[in-house]
């Protein structure tokens, strides 16, 4: 890539560096070390979730200096900043997870203001957690400036050790965070002793990096390269491998690329390259979560890609990657057999790829496909001929029950396991259900129903991952299935159906279910009903009493209820790229 100066007279950061009349903004830049050729370069934002939390983000802040390193190199003046994240698995199953959706936004926010109010040029921006990704990635589409996003890559799998206390199901293979969840319901269950649980806590997740599966992290670190955000093939490496610093110091230097070529976020963000996203998501069989997040890109960059038009592509997808939690491989397994590009390789045999849309690197999806030699391998990727499945490993269901739609991961259920009926065992929130399910307060054939956890009445749209592992771990995933106004973590496994809209603070149908009210559920016809007339629920309505009183009157999540949208649009908090009166970059 060519060394080039750049003409800052248009660019964000004249506003703090040109003219007589920023002599003190310039002394501040001095003050910090810089010499003046690098305060009349462009300024480029790193931005990064690195904090002390979790895994996922620990080694963010290593993986920084290389990007700046490759902005450095491209003549461009890289200035590092932090944003929050709430990590999942550390706030799963308490209140702390009220926090994390709302973390979305708030990285979004955060990642904004600080671009604004510092005039950068441009952003390269690192995460690891599961919000923290699409939160990067919706500043940048907000923002409309050059952007280039690094995933802060994978945690390597754990292993146990061949003890006595150990049972023999967990030697011999990769074990993940999940396991772990789904140990917590063995050990309800007396199969699993307090010493094994103690073993294998501690060598389930055993380095730095995000959850190991195709959970919501990896999940959306495959979206970020099929975007077209992220270069190709760099969110694969596991974080602990140095590899990583190639191609963080490579997105250095391509946003300056990008730059110089006048390249920015919606020029690569479109409804092509969405469909490219939710095509990727379905053959890996990725987080529902998904669902949820690409209407969230989407909406900031005016785009009008709603949960119906992610189900739409998850049903005519090919499920053909074999990953963990419905399958048998994990992240680091993907990366060597030869990662996104392998896969969209795949789709694209099928047409299933608008090749056209632009990258990071700025060429097309097309040109970079050009450059993979590399083949399915048949284990971990599978010939998109000889597809696991013939759809993909998520899919839509609508119905009375949810008129708005909710979604549910199929991905490692057999077809004739897809669809239940069953009488209603109602929760009015995700604690009373998990407290039940740690008693064994309800029973094989039931229909559990969690409500109350949607965007607004949570607040915060909860994950499920602790009731939902616990139910696997009793052996019981077969034997019920669930059903919630909130969402599953990437992670979870079984016949499990979030995202139900409307939710039930709006009034939707889940609001009015009673106890024993008959509920089908069957995703290969797309369906979520409750045997009831339009009558009955009419009667119920009208007798409802309005949403459930909230302990949260103040501070951050009082604000998030009031603002946060419906659940189908990407419970987003502000009115999008298609209100805008302005650009950011041309102020």
């Amino acid at each position: 890539m060519l060394k080039t100066s750049f003409d800052k007279s248009k660019l964000p950061s004249r506003h703090v560096t040109e003219g007589p009349e920023r002599a003190p903004h310039r002394s501040y830049y001095y003050a910090m070390g810089m010499t003046e050729e690098e305060i009349h370069q462009p300024f480029v934002g790193v931005a990064t979730c690195w904090n002390e939390a979790a895994p996922c983000n620990i080694a963010l802040n290593r993986q920084a200096q290389a990007v700046k390193m490759g902005v450095k190199q491209a003549l461009g003046t890289p200035r590092e900043f932090t944003t929050i994240t709430v990590t999942d698995g550390i706030a799963m199953g308490h209140e702390g997870m009220r926090s994390s959706l709302a973390s979305r936004e708030a990285i979004a926010d955060t990642v904004e203001l600080t671009i604004r109010g510092h005039c950068y040029d441009a952003i390269v921006g690192l995460a690891g957690c599961d919000k923290s990704l699409p939160g990067m990635m919706m500043a940048m589409v907000r923002l409309n400036i050059p952007s280039v996003f690094v995933y802060g890559g994978s945690i390597l799998p754990g292993r146990a050790p061949e003890v006595d206390a150990v049972p023999k199901e967990y030697s011999n293979r990769d074990l993940t965070v999940q396991d772990m969840f789904e140990a917590v319901g063995k050990h309800q269950n007396r199969e699993l002793s307090d010493e094994a649980l103690h073993v294998l806590e501690r060598v389930a997740c055993p380095s730095a990096g995000a959850c190991g599966g195709q959970f919501t992290a990896n999940t959306m670190a495959c979206v970020s390269e099929a975007i077209g955000l992220a270069l190709m093939n760099s969110s694969g490496a596991p974080a602990p491998y140095e590899s990583r610093d190639q191609f963080c110091e490579a997105s250095g230097r391509a946003v300056m690329h990008l730059l110089e070529r006048g390249i920015r976020a919606r020029d690569v963000v479109t409804f092509e390259s969405l469909v490219n996203a939710a095509r990727v998501v379905a053959c890996t069989g990725g987080s529902t979560n998904a669902g949820l997040h690409l209407p969230a890109i989407a909406h900031e960059a005016g785009i009008d890609f709603f949960l119906d038009d992610v189900c739409e592509i998850f049903r005519d997808t090919p499920y053909f990657v074999d990953l963990k939690p419905g399958g048998n491989f994990v992240a680091k397994d993907l990366y060597e057999a030869g990662g996104v590009p392998v896969i969209m390789k795949e789709l694209s045999k099928a047409g299933l790829v608008h090749t056209d849309c632009l990258t990071a690197s700025g060429h097309t999806i097309g040109e970079e496909l050009e450059f993979i030699d590399r083949k399915a391998d048949g284990r971990v990727i599978y010939a998109i001929e000889n597809s696991i499945t013939k759809t993909g490993g998520v899919v839509g269901l609508k119905g009375n029950l949810a008129p708005d739609g909710a979604i549910v991961k199929v991905a490692g259920i057999a077809v004739e396991d897809q669809s239940f009926s069953g009488p209603a065992r109602v929760f009015e929130c995700e604690q009373d259900a998990f407290e039940a399910v740690q008693n064994r307060a309800y029973s094989a054939g039931e229909v559990i129903v969690i409500r109350n956890e949607g965007p607004s009445g949570g607040p915060g749209m909860r994950e499920m991952l602790a009731t939902t592992a616990a139910l696997s771990g009793q052996g019981m995933g077969k034997k019920v299935a669930l059903i919630t106004d909130g969402r599953f973590s990437g992670a979870t496994r079984g016949f499990c159906i979030g995202h139900v809209g409307p939710e039930a603070s709006k009034g939707g149908p889940i609001a009015l279910l009673q106890n024993g009210d008959m509920i089908t559920i069957d995703a290969v016809k797309g369906e979520l009903s409750v045997a009831l007339s339009d009558e009955e629920l009419a009667a119920r309505k009208a007798k409802w009493t309005g949403p459930r009183t909230s302990i949260y009157s103040s501070g951050a999540l009082w604000k998030y209820a009031q603002l946060v949208g419906a659940t189908h649009e990407g419970a987003v908090t502000h009115p999008g790229g298609k209100e805008e009166r302005h650009a950011y970059m041309d102020l």
